[in-house]
Parts: structure tokens; C-alpha cells; sequence
């Protein structure tokens, strides 16, 4: 009997650790399984709920064939954004996600000051759904040229734009209507815009009637200004959190860029 006892209570002793052992390995895979699958589907838009971004070790050919992809889809192209800022932009996005930045993981908002004023060059890209949900006309500051946008700052009271990458804040109503706060994220680039109050907001001089009847688009404070009828619903959809890219091909800021560089 004792050596039947002391053989029950070893066997005992082996199945708890086994359980153990077995619980260990679970809890330690789980966060690799996650990790795994974060990767695998942040950069497949049809499964729907899932964190969307372009993790740090994807491999070129796979960031290409999505952002061919999206390219298409989206119909960039008919609408005049060009490749390459869409990959600039997507890559300030994926940073912003990874280090949880962004509120909202599907919504990337692109303005374009590389092209004139007379054209349409703000875009709202639904990244899931691979569609543009906007694509409108967008004032720059007055001092930052006339029909192109050619000088930026991060000055008060300088009246030009700000380059870099934002993060959309809460909205409010002004002297210029319902209109948007923007956080800019980028160290002497654009970090002072939310104390020099440039948000979005609708201007009748940012609209195509205004264009039409004088050749060239108004300019503003240094806030991206856009069409009165479009103002609500742009900033319904982009608010409380996601990314704004204002680009052009500034050497200085591409030099200087923390997002980008960082």
C-alpha cells in the first residue's frame, strides 16, 4: 500500500505539471499567433474589422501588388493623384498606426499641393474598400503662392500651409462654419498648428463658382479650405482621428520629416 500510494501521488504530480507545461506553451504562442495574423491580414482590406495598415517587414513585391491594387481600384489614376504620393502617404500611415495614433484605420486623407489650384487635389480614400470617397477642390495660405502652393511654415501668423501629416481632432462651430481641428505630428514642420488654428473648414472661395469666375482659386489663412457644399461630409468622414498627408515635393520636408524619417 505505501508503495502503491507513492506511486499514485508521483503520477499526480506529473499530470499537474504536464497541465503546466501546456499552459505555458499556449500563453506564449498566443501573442506570436496574434502578431501573425495582424501581419497577414493588415494588408488584406476585404476582410472587414480588421486593423489596416502596411506593417514595417512586408515585403516589396506584396506593398507593390497592394498598392497597385488600390491604385486601380480607387481610380487614382482618372483622377489625377500619382503613384508615388500615394506610397509616400500610405507610408506616413502605417507608422502613425503602428505607433496608435490613429483612431480611425481605414480613412486616409491626401492633399496634393504639387498641383495648381485649379484642379481638383484633395482626395478621402477608403483603404478597406479600396474606393475614393471624395475628390474636391482645396485652398492653400495666401502666402504660400498663387495658384501653386510653392512656400511653407510652421510659423503664427505666416499665412502659408504646413506640409507633413496630421491626425484629425474634434470639430466645432467658428466664424467659418463647421469646420475641423487638426493635430500636426510632425517637430517643426507642422507641430504648431493647432495653436495657429489651421483646421478645415468650407470657404465660398474654394468653391467651383468661385473658380470659374476668376480663373484661379482663393487662398487662405493657411487652413486646406474647401467647397461649402462638400465641407459637412468630408468632415464627418475624416474627424476624430485619422490621417491627413498635405505633400509636395519640398526636399526640405522630406529632409526633415520625423513620420517619414522616424
Amino acid at each position: 500500500m505505501p508503495f502503491k500510494f507513492r506511486l499514485r501521488k508521483k503520477i499526480s504530480m506529473k499530470i499537474r505539471i504536464t497541465r503546466k507545461h501546456i499552459a505555458y506553451l499556449l500563453l506564449s504562442a498566443f501573442p506570436v499567433f496574434v502578431a501573425s495574423t495582424l501581419k497577414t491580414n493588415a494588408i488584406s482590406p476585404a476582410l472587414p474589422g480588421i486593423t489596416y495598415y502596411l506593417p514595417a517587414d512586408i515585403n516589396i513585391e506584396a506593398k507593390q501588388s497592394f498598392l497597385n491594387r488600390l491604385y486601380d481600384s480607387a481610380g487614382l489614376d482618372a483622377s489625377g493623384l500619382q503613384k508615388k504620393v500615394l506610397e509616400i502617404a500610405m507610408e506616413g500611415f502605417s507608422k502613425l498606426m503602428m505607433k496608435g495614433r490613429l483612431n480611425k484605420d481605414s480613412i486616409l486623407t491626401i492633399v496634393d499641393f504639387s498641383k495648381s489650384s485649379k484642379n481638383k487635389r484633395l482626395y478621402v480614400i477608403d483603404l478597406k474598400n479600396e474606393v475614393l470617397l471624395f475628390n474636391t477642390l482645396v485652398a492653400h495660405g495666401r502666402n504660400s503662392g498663387g495658384e501653386y502652393a510653392r512656400s511653407f511654415s510652421n510659423v503664427p501668423s505666416s499665412n502659408k500651409s504646413s506640409l507633413g501629416f496630421y491626425v484629425t481632432a474634434s470639430t466645432y462651430r467658428g466664424e467659418n462654419g463647421y469646420s475641423l481641428r487638426l493635430q500636426g505630428v510632425e517637430r517643426n514642420i507642422n507641430d504648431r498648428a493647432y495653436r495657429r488654428a489651421i483646421v478645415m473648414h468650407g470657404a465660398e472661395y474654394a468653391n467651383p463658382q468661385f473658380l470659374a469666375a476668376r480663373g484661379i482659386l482663393g487662398r487662405s489663412f493657411g487652413c486646406p479650405a474647401i467647397p461649402m457644399e462638400e465641407n459637412a461630409a468630408i468632415i464627418d468622414v475624416i474627424k476624430d482621428g485619422s490621417c491627413l498627408f498635405i505633400y509636395s515635393p519640398d526636399k526640405k520636408y522630406f529632409k526633415l520629416s520625423t513620420v517619414l524619417n522616424g
